[in-house]
């Protein structure tokens, strides 16, 4: 179970995919949790997530949590199979309760009712390869597994 959650190739692949997710989804993380960068915070939007979308409220905290603390270890490069698993679970949800009947692509000019979800595939295509690759280089997780 050590080897499925730490051992990971000591490449340049990993590091670069850990680090492009915590980077792109720490700030989302942050609006939620924090209330900075012009999110709402905490309560505001586990208010958002349990009555607008009807989420059940662990749902909701799950949601910030990953974002938040699973970008962070991710940047760490701290458990990071197990955080990037699930930044696709978190992605795949996003995908089919709010960006799905969007269609594809994001809304650059204005003439779709809302985001589409190509930027959501791109996360979970980084994710896949942090889940398979490993964390890469400086990793946390290089410290807990001994070759």
């Amino acid at each position: 179970m050590k080897d499925l959650i730490f051992k990971n190739h000591e490449d340049w692949a990993g590091v670069i995919a850990r680090i492009t997710i915590g980077l792109i989804i720490l700030p989302h993380g942050a609006q939620k949790l924090l209330g900075i960068f012009g999110g709402f915070g905490f309560d505001a939007t586990m208010s958002f997530f349990t009555t607008t979308m009807q989420l059940p409220w662990i749902i909701g905290f799950l949601v910030i949590l990953i974002e938040f603390f699973g970008s962070i270890f991710l940047i760490m490069g701290f458990t990071s199979r197990i955080w990037a698993l699930c930044m696709i679970v978190l992605m795949l949800g996003i995908i089919f309760t709010s960006h799905l009947d969007n269609g594809f692509f994001m809304n650059w000019l204005g003439n779709q009712k809302g985001e589409g979800f190509e930027y959501h595939l791109l996360i979970i295509g980084l994710s896949l390869i942090v889940t398979i690759h490993g964390s890469g280089k400086y990793a946390v997780d290089n410290m807990f597994y001994q070759k």
